[in-house]
């Protein structure tokens, strides 16, 4: 079972939080994508976009930050993490 986690933080605490879980036999990408994208559909988020310094912290870590400057709107929180909890 894989699980993804999403956390939304304003000013050091935590919004609102989430986990997705997914059954499928898909590859583990498309799992984090399709559960970013539930976590988004959740949250009422547009998708943010992942720049190079996301994708190097989520490969190192298993965890990824996006902040203003991944999203196209505006957005009324400090940053939404992503953390894959387990594969």
């Amino acid at each position: 079972m894989f699980r993804l986690w999403g956390k939304e933080f304003k000013d050091n605490r935590l919004l609102r939080d989430t986990v997705i879980c997914d059954e499928s036999n898909d590859t583990r990408t498309h799992k984090i994508f399709h559960a970013l994208d539930a976590i988004c559909y959740e949250f009422d988020l547009s998708k943010p976009i992942w720049l190079d310094t996301t994708i190097a912290d989520f490969k190192k870590h298993s965890k990824a930050r996006f902040y203003q400057d991944n999203f196209v709107d505006s957005i009324d929180f400090d940053y939404l993490e992503i953390q894959v909890i387990e594969e």
